[in-house]
């Protein structure tokens, strides 16, 4: 399915947002807590849900990550 929709940056501090109304949401098949995969093809912007095996390895390289940083906090937390 495709759906077209012209959307215009609006400001947010020094940065600029796109704001995805809920339609688009909705046919997306995600909500405000889905971790997207924004790429760039040209002068394309691609959006697309992370899959759940990227999901996996985004949330083992979080893991760790903060295991290697907090170890010693983690040890004496243990004790």
């Amino acid at each position: 399915m495709r759906a077209a929709m012209i959307k215009k940056l609006s400001r947010q501090g020094n940065s600029s947002a796109l704001i995805i109304d809920r339609a688009l949401m909705e046919l997306m098949e995600i909500d405000s807590d889905t971790p997207l995969n924004v790429t760039v093809e040209g002068r394309r912007l691609i959006i697309e849900p992370l899959t759940p095996a990227q999901r996996k390895v985004k949330f083992r390289e979080a893991l760790k990550k903060t295991s290697t940083r907090n170890a010693e906090l983690f040890r004496r937390l243990a004790k």
